[in-house]
């Protein structure tokens, strides 16, 4: 099989997905138990021998076998033999283990200020007002030059907005309290979830995720899910916000001849579950678009359904498992499922999707031009890599000799927006402090003097007294005297 396309599986003839159309996205759909695990590990192992890196998330710890070879097993040797494989060889495939939580790999981070408040609104389940809000506090951290890395620094944001919401609010428009509170509870939830530790740096670097191994294999990035899944919301949201984040990133390379790196949505039903027509739309967006940046984006979900339309109609490559037609809604998935394929004259689509058994699909690739190929049913190669989970020790292993080392497993708290706002705090509460201080000693200044000026010590008012009493007799003698000598010349006229 050529290195430009993968073997997906065989039936009437073999089906291969071309990698020149690989990043024109896909779908993998089917019932519970009926084989999607197997699928991706073998569409991700494919890609990585095709030299592209690969990112998905690994929901029931299944995929971390992709670091371990396969064993020698009848039921593969007979569907090797059934398929027509000839160069089978069991492999490893080159493996980095990643989880949010940092407990079975190495941590992943993003800062507040990427996740940007649409994301961030989404996560924190806020209604259109509260949303507002945030996009203020996001404007103003950015005109005041605030620094959003984690939690700490979104809290004393809103903070700060709240205490100053008469100045904000004439700037930017009416600012409740109470709202700023209710986000302020909705970030507390956040924290008791264990998603604190996702906020922060360091920052994941997309281009950790862009590798390759010394032979030019595609490092296959496995995110544990399995805790990360019991939080949908914030599972939906980081998968979303790394789908952005490369579209912002990566350059246009148009239709290259293989991706640049392709990447699994696993329980695709999360992403569209009660998510707002702002956030559909960039979904639909980046799905549209990110195919000119070489990045291929595949859903896995159980039903076609899960998946809105206008996203469903730009992925051209399908690999359909057995659907239960058990209920009116099953078979309504299954009609839609059997009319997005090109029809196969031979094959009844419809009633096949409900007849596959475990381990057999309906796949559609594009072919020449990128022509979608008539659909076909066939069996699904097995895969080289372990059909199962790897053990701790071996996960262990795999870690201690990850390229990446130990450059995310250390978080760091530089100065930004906490510490900035609370040194501001103190600076105010200072500046307070001294002038009260300095009011307080003028009005002490300025009462000891009134104080001083208004009273007499006993000698002052004895000396006052004497001489009071000295005029008061010296004056009564003068006038006694001139009194005399008025009348004394009377008399003598």
């Amino acid at each position: 099989m050529s290195q430009d396309q993968i073997l997906v599986g065989g039936g009437d003839r073999q089906i291969s997905l071309l990698g020149r159309y690989a990043n024109r996205h896909g779908l993998v759909t089917g019932a519970t138990g009926t084989g999607k695990t197997v699928t991706l590990q073998v569409l991700a192992e494919g890609f990585s021998a095709m030299g592209v890196p690969v990112f998905l998330s690994d929901v029931k710890g299944d995929l971390s076998g992709l670091s371990q070879a396969a064993k020698p097993h009848p039921k593969i040797t007979e569907r090797i033999d059934k398929i027509g494989i000839d160069d089978y060889t069991a492999a490893a495939s080159p493996v980095v283990f990643w989880d949010i939580f940092g407990q079975q790999g190495h941590p992943i981070r993003a800062t507040v200020i990427e996740m940007g408040p649409l994301l961030l609104a989404r996560l924190l389940e806020l209604n259109d007002t509260q949303q507002g809000i945030l996009h203020v506090a996001f404007r103003v951290a950015d005109d005041d030059g605030l620094l959003l890395l984690d939690l700490p620094d979104l809290r004393s944001l809103l903070n700060h907005v709240a205490k100053n919401a008469a100045e904000y609010s004439a700037r930017y428009g009416n600012i409740s309290r109470q709202s700023v509170a209710a986000i302020q509870r909705r970030l507390l939830v956040l924290e008791d979830e264990g998603a604190a530790g996702f906020f922060g740096e360091p920052a994941l670097e997309l281009g950790d995720l862009r590798r390759t191994d010394m032979t030019g294999r595609g490092i296959i990035n496995v995110l544990d899910s399995r805790e990360l899944i019991n939080r949908p919301r914030l599972y939906a949201t980081f998968l979303l916000w790394l789908l952005s984040e490369l579209f912002e990133e990566l350059p246009e390379v148009g239709d290259p001849d293989r991706p640049t790196l392709v990447f699994f949505f696993d329980e695709a039903h999360l992403l569209f579950d009660d998510a707002p027509k702002a956030l559909l739309d960039k979904v639909e967006q980046v799905v549209r678009l990110i195919r000119s940046k070489g990045v291929g984006v595949y859903f896995v979900t159980q039903n076609p359904l899960d998946v809105p339309s206008d996203v469903l109609g730009q992925l051209g490559n399908r690999v359909q498992h057995a659907l239960r037609a058990y209920t009116p809604r099953d078979r309504k998935a299954v009609r839609a499922a059997a009319a997005t394929f090109r029809q196969n004259p031979g094959l009844d689509a419809e009633l096949a999707i409900t007849q596959l058994g475990v381990g057999e699909a309906l796949v559609s690739t594009l072919e020449e031009k990128g022509v979608p190929g008539i659909v076909e049913r066939c069996l699904v190669c097995p895969p080289r890599s372990r059909i199962g989970p790897a053990s701790d020790a071996e996960r262990a292993a795999v870690r201690q000799r990850s390229p990446v080392g130990t450059r995310y497993d250390e978080a760091v708290d530089r100065e930004s927006a906490h510490e900035i706002l609370a040194r501001r705090a103190e600076a105010v509460a200072a500046e307070a402090a001294a002038s009260q201080k300095k009011a307080a000693e003028q009005k002490k200044r300025g009462s000891g003097t009134r104080r001083a000026s208004s009273r007499q010590s006993y000698g002052e008012a004895a000396a006052k007294s004497v001489i009071r009493s000295i005029s008061s007799t010296l004056g009564r003698t003068l006038g006694r005297e001139l009194l005399r000598g008025i009348l004394g010349t009377i008399s003598r006229r």
